[in-house]
């Protein structure tokens, strides 16, 4: 067999522009991961079944465990470390933070980006979309309810409902789910 061994990719991650020499097995999370030291991205099962993986390409939810880096190559990856504007969280992280909606973190990077494309679809979910819509997400020490919780806060941070910090909700986490369920 003869030519190269590698394959030269070119994918802008976070808005960083990276140009790299890739086994073409390699895999988008082992490339994000080792090739660029951007660690958020967790790997879990390797088998596209956790969903802890979860990056956006091209403004798509992917699992980077499945996906070679060559597939990505001429695309716009974006990963957990990507959410912060610099010492600013984005809504979706000060709602995890404080509605609770992360324990170990393991779940945190994939659900986190997994709730960015939910609402960029849908400003207003419903608690029962976003239930459906992060499934292929799996944590194991929650029941999802606080987690859900934090995504209609979030959504609600994003389009101006929330109170402002320091303030007392309009509603309880309950009273919102119970509107949006109507």
């Amino acid at each position: 067999m003869t030519g190269s061994s590698t394959v030269h990719v070119s994918l802008q991650v976070n808005g960083v522009r990276h140009e790299r020499d890739v086994d073409p097995r390699l895999t988008l999370v082992d490339l994000l991961r080792d090739g660029l030291g951007l660690n958020g991205t967790h790997i879990g099962c390797e088998q596209g079944v956790c969903g802890a993986c979860t990056v956006l390409v091209d403004s798509t939810s992917v699992l980077s465990c499945l996906m070679l880096a060559v597939q990505a190559d001429g695309c716009e990856v974006s990963t957990v470390e990507g959410l912060a504007d610099g010492p600013d969280l984005h809504p979706l992280q000060e709602a995890f933070w404080e509605k609770q909606g992360l324990q170990c973190g393991f779940c945190t990077p994939g659900m986190l980006i997994r709730a960015k494309e939910i609402l960029a679809n849908d400003p207003n979910p419903t608690p029962a979309s976003v239930r459906e819509q992060i499934s292929g997400n799996l944590c194991r020490c929650t029941g999802y309810q606080f987690i859900v919780e934090s995504i209609l806060d979030a959504a609600d941070r994003m389009s101006g409902d929330a109170e402002p910090a320091g303030e007392p909700a309009h509603q309880s986490s309950g009273q919102a789910a119970e509107e949006r369920d109507r």
